[in-house]
């Protein structure tokens, strides 16, 4: 991203010079560098032609740069990410990450909730109570009583599209989201959901309508995190620079 963005410039600059055209005076921010990621990962979720790209503008700072250095190191699958993202330093992925957590959108509106209301009292039962007889957590005890999200590692889930949300359980259930030399929380927890959970689940969130004070407030502390959960889902801290 950061490399087309580069070479593109150089090429264009060049071309400004040999014609006589004065080159734009293109100001030095994080703003600025980051327009190709934006280009993908714009104000709303959208389809592109292989993937959906999510909207990351105001999602945890540390999830965020997790997921950047995850996809850096190959960690998390996704080819393009991990060849932009090549040779940047920590501190760098850092500043990416405080820049977008730092911003603040619109959420779209709800989806059109379909379910029966059997797969709605399901969808409602695992969000806010879990499964303890298959060690499924309630979504609410990791991402917030108001699911969205608990800093400093862990995103919202509302203002989601539902088939982004079912593609990401598939990708944890499978082993499409995270190659990792550890476990990893997401990957456990949705092994044990059956595929009508999982659809009942996204299709529930998809639904869910984000107020405006909810869209403005910031996630839930870290403290929020039950103790168990976090030994559980210690992977989300990677070993070596993680943020604390």
């Amino acid at each position: 991203m950061i490399r087309v963005v580069l070479i593109a410039f150089l090429f264009f600059a060049d071309h400004a010079i040999a014609t006589g055209i004065s080159p734009v005076d293109v100001p030095d921010t994080m703003a600025e560098r980051v327009k190709a990621c934006t280009a993908c990962h714009g104000k709303e979720d959208k389809q592109g032609r292989d993937a959906y790209y999510p909207r990351i503008a105001g999602k945890p700072e540390g999830y965020l740069f997790n997921q950047l250095r995850n996809f850096r190191d190959e960690r998390r699958h996704y080819r393009p990410m991990a060849l932009l993202l090549e040779g940047l330093p920590d501190q760098y992925l850092r500043d990416m990450a405080a820049y977008f957590a730092s911003l603040k959108q619109a959420f779209p509106a709800p989806e059109p909730l379909k379910s029966s209301p059997a797969e709605v009292e399901l969808a409602r039962r695992l969000i806010t109570q879990g499964d303890p007889s298959r060690k499924i957590p309630a979504c609410v005890e990791c991402h917030g009583k108001d699911l969205m999200g608990t800093e400093p590692f862990i995103p919202g889930l509302l203002g989601l599209p539902r088939v982004y949300i079912i593609a990401q359980f598939g990708n944890w259930q499978n082993g499409g989201a995270m190659r990792g030399e550890t476990p990893d929380c997401m990957s456990e927890i949705a092994k044990q959901l059956t595929t009508s959970e999982a659809s009942a689940i996204a299709a529930w969130l998809a639904a869910q309508p984000v107020s405006e004070a909810l869209s403005t407030h910031a996630a839930s502390p870290a403290a929020a995190l039950h103790s168990k959960l976090a030994m559980r889902c210690s992977s989300i801290v990677l070993p070596s620079g993680g943020l604390q």
